[in-house]
């Protein structure tokens, strides 16, 4: 099978070679999966560089934890009902803070847990179902992981990144008012397209200001926070008493010095979102929500480029600019058989 791989980490250009490889036949409990698409993520492009002194796991890494395809063969003890199954997977190198696997989806086939391997409604197509796994699970508890939102104030922080427009698309979904912050025009254009949301540009305008003047001086039930070290000291001014500030990143500066008293006068909670570390009943919930949310046309990924896994080294400098829009793999099975 043709597989991105590198044995190093460093630039993109550098480091990143396209080889043929052997695939793996799934063990117990595992499926095989035919990739039809790999979606590239923030924590992908990462690793690769060798950010905040990251190291190789692995002497050999196959990159990317999303992606997308169909269920091909199936190991012992998983039904034989499954193959042929159309899927979108999630974390398939494993998490933060532990080994991890070796081989991820920037290939032609990966063996993985069952579990890992979710059915894909027939509402998207394999680029958009590429899209789901780290995206949608991090918006999923950065917004719900606390119980209900109906009928509370959100701020989404970076509302036009990968995560953040599908915590715009939960949050609107499940009965919250919601405002972000975004940087660009486009990235406005981009939320105002999801649905009723109010939008701020974060350069131009005092945030904390137009959050007091909206909601009458009671402030934001919730934040969900894109770089917390960048933003914290405008999220104490808008949180309201016993608000909740949901943190999903801290690119800015990996150690950040909080204002202890500052938070611990509003009561406030700050909540570590790593969708990698869901627990199991999460995991299920957030699963049959997204799915369900896919079903009723109320989520749907927005991608802002594809390219084919030979260009993948200018698909992960697209990533670290910060382009528009969530940027996927297309594997060479996808022509042909792409679900529309």
């Amino acid at each position: 099978m043709l597989a991105a791989l590198y044995t190093r980490t460093g630039p993109a250009a550098e480091v990143l070679q396209i080889a043929d490889r052997t695939s793996a036949e799934p063990a117990e409990g595992e499926v095989q999966v035919q990739v039809m698409t790999s979606g590239i993520n923030p924590a992908d492009v990462k690793r690769r560089a060798g950010w905040n002194g990251a190291r190789m796991a692995h002497p050999l890494i196959i990159p990317h934890c999303d992606g997308a395809g169909i269920i091909r063969s199936v190991g012992e003890g998983v039904s034989s009902d499954r193959i042929g199954e159309r899927v979108w997977m999630w974390n398939a190198q494993g998490g933060y803070g532990e080994a991890g696997r070796a081989f991820g989806t920037a290939a032609e086939f990966i063996s993985l847990p069952s579990a890992q391997a979710v059915n894909l409604p027939d509402a998207l197509d394999f680029r958009e179902g590429a899209c789901l796994g780290v995206p949608a699970l991090t918006a999923w508890l950065a917004i719900l992981g606390d119980g209900s939102v109906e009928g509370k104030t959100l701020l989404i922080q970076g509302g036009s990144g990968a995560v953040g427009q599908i915590c715009v698309q939960i949050g609107l979904a499940h009965g919250a008012r919601v405002l972000c912050t975004v940087g660009t025009a486009a990235g406005a254009e981009a939320v105002a397209s999801l649905g009723d949301v109010t939008i701020f540009n974060r350069h131009r305008q005092d945030i904390a200001a137009e959050i007091a003047r909206l909601t009458q001086g009671k402030g934001i039930d919730r934040i969900v926070e894109v770089d917390l070290a960048a933003n914290l000291e405008t999220d104490i001014a808008c949180l309201a008493p016993h608000g909740t500030i949901a943190s999903f990143s801290c690119s800015s500066n990996p150690a950040p010095v909080l204002p202890y008293y500052a938070l611990a006068d509003l009561g406030a909670q700050i909540r570590f979102i790593q969708g990698f570390r869901l627990t199991a009943d999460q995991r299920t919930e957030a699963e049959t929500g997204i799915n369900e949310m896919i079903r009723s046309a109320t989520l749907r990924p927005r991608i802002g480029a594809t390219y084919p896994l030979s260009e993948i080294a200018a698909a992960h400098a697209r990533v670290e600019a910060g382009a528009l829009g969530q940027t996927v793999l297309t594997l060479p099975a996808l022509n042909g058989v792409d679900h529309e």
